[in-house]
This record gives C-alpha cells, sequence and structure tokens, in this order.
C-alpha cells in the first residue's frame, strides 16, 4: 500500500479502511509512505493500493512499477489517488488507462450508473452520491463497468458520459480504478466500499 501526496485526498485515512478487509482476505500488507517503495522488489507483491495524488514519478520508479504490473502485479485505487497521480509522467498514464481532468461544479448531485456484470459490480444497482464527479479522459481498451453523467451546462450542449469503474489488463497484471473516493465517508457509501473491495481482490495476482 503506497500512500501520501496531496494530503486533501486523506491517503492515510482512506487507505486504513481498507487494511482489516485486505488483512482478512490473507494479504501480509506493507505500508509505504514514500514512491521509493516502487524499487525493484515491486514485482515480489501481488498487489499495489495506491493513493498518492498529483506528486512527481522518477523514470526509474515508472520503470518498477510498469515492469512489476507487466509481470503480474495488480495495481489499484480510487479517485485522484490514481487516477490524478502523476500528470507529467505519459507512461503511467497508458499504464492506469485514464487520467482526472476536471471535476466541473465541485460538489454536486449525481449518479453512477452500473454498465456491466463483472464480478466486480455484480448485483449492484445504480446510486447516487453528492460529491466530486469526474471528469476523465479514458483509454479505449478499457473495460468500463460504471459511468457517470455529466448534465448539459455551457459550453457543453449535450449530456456527457464517462467511466467511474474500470478495469484492465496490462500484460500478466490487472489494473482496477474507481473515480469516485474524494473523502473517507465518499469509500463508506455501501456500494463504493463494494467496488472497491472487489476491485481490489480482482486486481491482485491469483494465488495458491
Amino acid at each position: 500500500m503506497v500512500r501520501g501526496g496531496w494530503a486533501g485526498h486523506s491517503p492515510v485515512e482512506a487507505t486504513d479502511a481498507f487494511l482489516p478487509f485486505l488483512r482478512d482476505a490473507g494479504f501480509a500488507v506493507d505500508v509505504s509512505d514514500s514512491l521509493e517503495a516502487y524499487d525493484p522488489a515491486l514485482p515480489s507483491y501481488d498487489l499495489v493500493v495506491q493513493c498518492w495524488s498529483d506528486g512527481e514519478l522518477s523514470d526509474d520508479q515508472f520503470a518498477c512499477l510498469e515492469a512489476a504490473v507487466r509481470s503480474g502485479t495488480g495495481l489499484a485505487g480510487w479517485h485522484g489517488g490514481l487516477v490524478d497521480a502523476f500528470r507529467g509522467s505519459r507512461g503511467y498514464m497508458r499504464l492506469v488507462g485514464g487520467q482526472f481532468v476536471a471535476h466541473p461544479g465541485d460538489f454536486v448531485d449525481h449518479r453512477v450508473e452500473i454498465t456491466s456484470t463483472h464480478p466486480v459490480v455484480a448485483g449492484l444497482s445504480g446510486f447516487a452520491l453528492r460529491t466530486e464527479q469526474y471528469w476523465v479522459l479514458a483509454d479505449g481498451l478499457n473495460d468500463v463497468h460504471a459511468t457517470t453523467t455529466f448534465a448539459p451546462a455551457d459550453p457543453w450542449h449535450a449530456p456527457l458520459t464517462v467511466p467511474a469503474v474500470w478495469t484492465r489488463r496490462w500484460g500478466a497484471g490487472r489494473v482496477f480504478a474507481c473515480t469516485v473516493g474524494h473523502a473517507p465517508e465518499d469509500l463508506a457509501v455501501p456500494q463504493v466500499r463494494t467496488i472497491v473491495e472487489r476491485g481490489l481482490l480482482w486486481a491482485a495476482r491469483a494465488r495458491g
């Protein structure tokens, strides 16, 4: 678990909320508050849970992260901790498959609609939120499982739907992203909590 960056996304509190779940699921969890965790030993891990908004990733650190995921280490995260990290690294954007650009309107009422039957969202229905609604640019190779739609507003002349939850493959590895999660209370919404928990398990390297 790698956490840090912009404090406004509560990286410690947010990740602490998932530590008991991961340990109960059988993971031995190492927690790092430094990007130095992205080193040549990273492929020995089954899963990287990243909550690091903004920040700068060195070329060497990215190379270690990319090599680990390519070899089978999972990468998972939510909101800015995954999709608004390391804007200066084009390679990182390709790895994650999507990039935050804006949240027009700041905290707004909106919905997240479930769009697939993938195990990450199976059995869930769409739900309403009042929080940041992320507008993201995304890779067409993502498997999208939930979306959110922006209402028409100047200068947009029509509704705009963007991914809110997706998975993707990278070499032998899996990537899970959820754009909801600005604050710990967003992650405590039952549907969001379920999606993130399932996403962490889906992304992790198969064990046994």
